[in-house]
């Protein structure tokens, strides 16, 4: 879509440092959109238009230490701290109740925030992402490797090399492009990889974040397997729409994701893991419907 929206930057006061928040005009509940563990708010550059064309408010932010909000030395970062983060911008803008955009590790923030605050959340959308402990989890390589105790010394080795780290991104990048149509590997080789790429290579980085949070991961999905009776028991419409070329978050990952929700469906696109970047109408198409 031709043309960017306008947006309201906001620098929002939290526990330990300043969240960034993209803030687009429009009429409510609003879509608080979450990146994940190796990316930023910009994932969704290509969706917001879509968005805001008809006619909803939409805001964005970065988790503290990614993208563009503060990256404080000494930083604690964890899964309540992103909880934390959401309710922190949801409470100072002001929203009332919004309908929170999940993708990849902000699945947990997200539907944490619904079991915990179920009366300010209107609905609920699920873009391929983490929760809990299923046997159908297949996570990529480079979150195992931060992820599993037994290769930390790997993983620190790994975030103490700057030319290593590069080359592991682009690694990755590669597996998570096997599946592509050329279309769309094309726009995800041009503004994706770069994305990712500049996240972590550009300092100060989101390596403390990724490597604090990717340690605390196993551990999450096995407590969030214990909030499932509370999944459960939410009434909340919740979208689960599910790239279908995604090489680790599968479909049946994502059919079994939509199951736990009472009020739940499940939208399968025929984009990657990044699907709100590779076919940003259709998943907005979806969201608003």
């Amino acid at each position: 879509m031709d043309g960017k929206p306008a947006f309201t930057e906001h620098r929002i006061p939290g526990g330990q440092g300043k969240i960034y928040a993209r803030d687009y005009d429009g009429a409510g509940p609003a879509f608080v959109l979450m990146h994940g563990f190796p990316d930023n708010l910009r994932i969704y550059d290509d969706l917001i238009p879509y968005l805001t064309k008809a006619g909803r408010r939409v805001v964005a932010f970065d988790f503290l230490g990614f993208g563009a909000s503060d990256k404080p030395a000494g930083a604690s970062y964890s899964f309540a701290q992103q909880l934390g983060d959401l309710q922190t911008v949801i409470q100072t803008l002001g929203l009332g109740q919004v309908v929170p955009v999940a993708h990849d590790s902000s699945g947990i923030a997200a539907i944490n925030f619904a079991t915990e605050h179920p009366y300010k959340v209107a609905s609920l959308c699920v873009l391929n992402s983490a929760y809990d402990n299923s046997p159908l989890n297949v996570w990529p390589e480079m979150i195992v490797l931060f992820a599993d105790p037994a290769l930390e010394a790997l993983a620190l080795a790994f975030a103490q090399s700057p030319a290593q780290f590069e080359w592991l991104l682009k690694w990755q990048q590669q597996r998570f492009e096997d599946l592509m149509p050329p279309d769309q590997r094309q726009h995800f080789e041009q503004f994706m990889g770069p994305l990712i790429a500049d996240n972590f290579v550009v300092q100060p980085g989101a390596g403390p974040a990724l490597m604090q949070m990717g340690a605390q991961f196993y551990e999450e999905l096995r407590r969030n397997s214990g909030r499932l009776d509370l999944v459960r028991a939410l009434d909340i419409p919740t979208k689960v729409i599910w790239g279908e070329l995604d090489p680790y978050l599968n479909v049946a990952m994502g059919r079994e994701r939509a199951s736990y929700f009472r009020n739940g469906s499940f939208h399968p696109v025929p984009a990657g893991h990044w699907l709100q970047s590779d076919m940003p109408q259709r998943v907005a198409e979806l969201m608003l419907a």
